[in-house]
């Protein structure tokens, strides 16, 4: 298996096919849009000379990586040789269905089709396909070069050789993968975006600030990074759709989006992408001043 096909060059995408790329497979990159297939090339290329500066690898490492990676517009053409598929597009239940349609026409039969998805249903994705025991989770976590876990979640339909061939891959990435099965949220985000909402709606109730909430689970619970700085990272628009699909999905109050963070993507604040969110970072990238609407 040495041709990956990756579905989406934004910031989960493009880490992706960095990972393959780097740890020898070919890689075939596909986005719609030619400007975000540049962008995704030039993130890549920003990480890989950054790795350079640390001496984690040669400048020759670096190239081949780059060599191996090939970017297309159209699907038809990008997957047509591909042993495995990861889908990596915007986390939203419609375009996925449509994206492994085309795929399921477009693939080799053998071909492994995985999503990347966060929180919808690997299963409901794989009912749209004709060949279901091939259809799988990868849900990377970002930044996907750097982090080691790999949640793999398989469908009601999902056969073990797949199973097993795909955690056999990500070792393969130097990740750890963690076999979950097809429910909302899986594990990551069923435990995660509850705590995140639980920190929004502590700041709605004026509880304490934005840079309060954080410090205190930094200091008191040993976390790398505050759930309202993490929300900001990973998008305050991920994090919404997520909740709404564990909602959706539980039908239980508990999932239910805080309406601060439902009026905070209705006003375009969406964290680092936005560049406002929980915090300000028009100066910066880092979560060094609270946002205006806050302070």
């Amino acid at each position: 298996m040495k041709n990956i096909a990756v579905i989406g060059a934004g910031t989960m995408g493009n880490g992706i096919a960095h990972t393959f790329a780097q740890s020898g497979y070919k890689v075939q990159l596909i986005d719609i849009s030619e400007s975000s297939l540049k962008k995704g090339i030039a993130t890549i290329t920003k990480n890989l000379d950054r790795m350079v500066a640390k001496e984690k690898i040669s400048e020759a490492q670096k190239e081949e990586t780059l060599a191996n990676i090939t970017t297309f517009t159209n699907m038809e053409e990008g997957v047509e040789y591909a042993s495995l598929v990861v889908e990596a597009a915007t986390e939203n239940v419609d375009l996925k269905l449509k994206i492994f349609k085309d795929l399921d026409s477009f693939c080799p039969d053998d071909t492994i089709l995985a999503t990347n998805t966060s929180s919808i249903s690997i299963t409901k994705i794989a009912a749209v396909t004709t060949r279901p025991q091939q259809v799988i989770g990868m849900h990377f976590m970002n930044p996907v070069p750097i982090m080691k876990l790999v949640e793999i979640i398989k469908g009601y339909n999902t056969s073990q050789e797949i199973y097993e061939t795909v955690a056999e891959i990500s070792k393969k990435l130097g990740k750890v993968p963690v076999e979950v099965n097809d429910y909302p949220g899986f594990v990551a985000n069923r435990i995660l975006m509850p705590m995140i909402n639980e920190a929004i709606e502590t700041l709605y109730n004026g509880v304490a600030g934005v840079e309060e909430i954080d410090t205190v689970m930094k200091l008191g619970m040993a976390h790398p990074m505050g759930p309202l700085q993490l929300a900001d990272f990973i998008g305050l628009d991920v994090c919404l759709s997520i909740l709404e699909v564990m909602y959706d999905g539980f039908k239980n109050p508990k999932y239910a989006p805080c309406p601060l963070l439902v009026n905070m993507v209705r006003a375009g604040k969406l964290g680092v992408k936005s560049k406002e969110g929980f915090y300000d970072y028009n100066d910066s990238h880092k979560a060094e001043k609270v946002s205006g609407m806050f302070s």
